[in-house]
Order: C-alpha cells, then structure tokens, then sequence
C-alpha cells in the first residue's frame, strides 16, 4: 500500500448498517464493527477531520418496515432510531481504541447523544475528534444517504466515502448479471439518467447542487477507507463533468 499523505483534510464516510452485521446479515457483529473502528483510527492518524453517518439496515430498515404494514413515518423513525443503536456501537469502539469521539442526534435523545448542532459538530471535527451523526436528518422519507449529503455540505468536507459490500458502481447489479462493468468514473447526469444505483436522487441532486464529489468503494478490504483518503484509484467517483 501507498505510504502518501492523505489527499483530503476533511472527509464525510457515510457506512450502510450492513457493513456493521458481518457475515450475520443482521444485527452488529462485533468483528465487523472492529475491523472498520480500526481503520477509522488509522486514518484519523493522519490528521484527517473526519465526519461519519451511519445507515440502520441492519436492524431496520423504514421502507421495509412499511411494506410489512407499519405505517411509513412510524417505519422511518423506526429506522432512526436504528442508526442510533449503531452510532453508539461505533462510538464505543472508537473510544475503546483511544479515539475521541462526539454523537450528535438529529432526534434529541440527550442521555445518548448531543442534538445535532452544526457549529459545534465543526467545533469537535477542528479539535481532531471524530463526529458521527445518528438519525438520518430527523425527519421521515429521506434517506441516510440524503442526510449523509446534507452534513457533508453542512460541515464543509471536501468529500464523501461511500463504503458497500461492492467495489464501486456497476452497468447493473453483480450479483444478479455477471456482465456487470465496473464504471471508474460517473458523472452525477449519467448517474441519474442511467438510474444506478448509488445513491437516491434526492442525494444525488443535493451532492450535484454542491458540486460535492463522491467515492463508492468495498469497504469489507482491509485498508480501502486509507487508500481512498490517500487518493488512491479504487472504486468508482462520482462528480461533475470535467
């Protein structure tokens, strides 16, 4: 691996709640939730600012939730509610490997979290601790991902990293056509126009709107969130056109 500097000072990883299960499929698996900590560690070495939002998937999902009878506000702050379970998670792990860390909550649940503020979030993140934001943007129908733009925007980061189970973005989806290309590069019209399946098109307006680029890249390898945060080329970005 690369031993170069990192080629962002301040980043946004946005995490789904699966890469938190392992190979579980639900719930926290605590080697999975390790091994990203660690990585996350070795990256915040670097002086690397660094801001993170979490994904409840893994315990429950809002749209699932509604497609088995909830009703779809309920279901999404259901969801919330999930991504607070593993923001606290990550949180401990953190902070057990002797990483300073805050958790804002878009929902106030002050026992667990601070509310979200976002000059004291970009207060924490130039004192060299690691931010992770919970609850999505507190409110039903936008995604994690849309909130994981929203403070990315919010807190001035230079990009965001979009850790998955897949190695980037594909012409479709490789599990189910093994004819599947790889795509190195993405601009947000072709990303939208083609409909892959990156991010929903609420985020990716708010990220084309901001100009805000992205990297899509497995996260489940060993050291892939530093070799992005070097600037190394693996995954697939997402920007504007050139």
């Amino acid at each position: 691996m690369s031993q170069a500097g990192p080629a962002f000072k301040r980043v946004l990883l946005k995490l789904s709640g699966e890469v938190l299960s392992g190979e579980k499929g639900y719930g926290i698996d605590r080697t999975a939730l390790g091994a990203i900590a660690d990585e996350i560690v070795e990256v915040h070495a670097l002086n690397v600012e660094m801001a993170i939002v979490l994904g409840g998937g893994n315990i429950f999902r809002g749209l699932r939730g509604a497609a088995e009878g909830f009703e779809r506000v309920s279901g999404d702050y259901m969801g919330m509610l999930a991504t607070v379970i593993n923001a606290v998670a990550l949180q401990e792990a953190l902070e057990s490997r002797g990483c300073e860390t805050r958790l804002q909550s878009a929902l106030h649940i002050r026992e667990v979290a601070e509310p979200y503020v976002r000059r004291r979030a970009l207060r924490h993140l130039e004192k060299g601790r690691v931010v992770i934001f919970a609850a999505g943007t507190g409110n039903p129908f936008f995604t994690t991902d849309t909130a994981a733009v929203l403070r990315a925007v919010e807190m001035n980061a230079e990009i965001i990293l979009k850790g998955t189970n897949v190695d980037g973005v594909y012409t479709a989806d490789p599990a189910l056509d093994p004819a599947a290309e790889l795509l190195r590069r993405v601009t947000y019209f072709d990303a939208l126009r083609s409909r892959l399946r990156v991010m929903d098109a609420t985020a990716f307006s708010l990220s084309m709107d901001n100009s805000l680029p992205m990297v899509v890249f497995r996260i489940t390898k060993r050291g892939n969130i530093l070799r992005v945060v070097r600037g190394e080329p693996i995954g697939t970005i997402v920007q504007e056109e050139a």
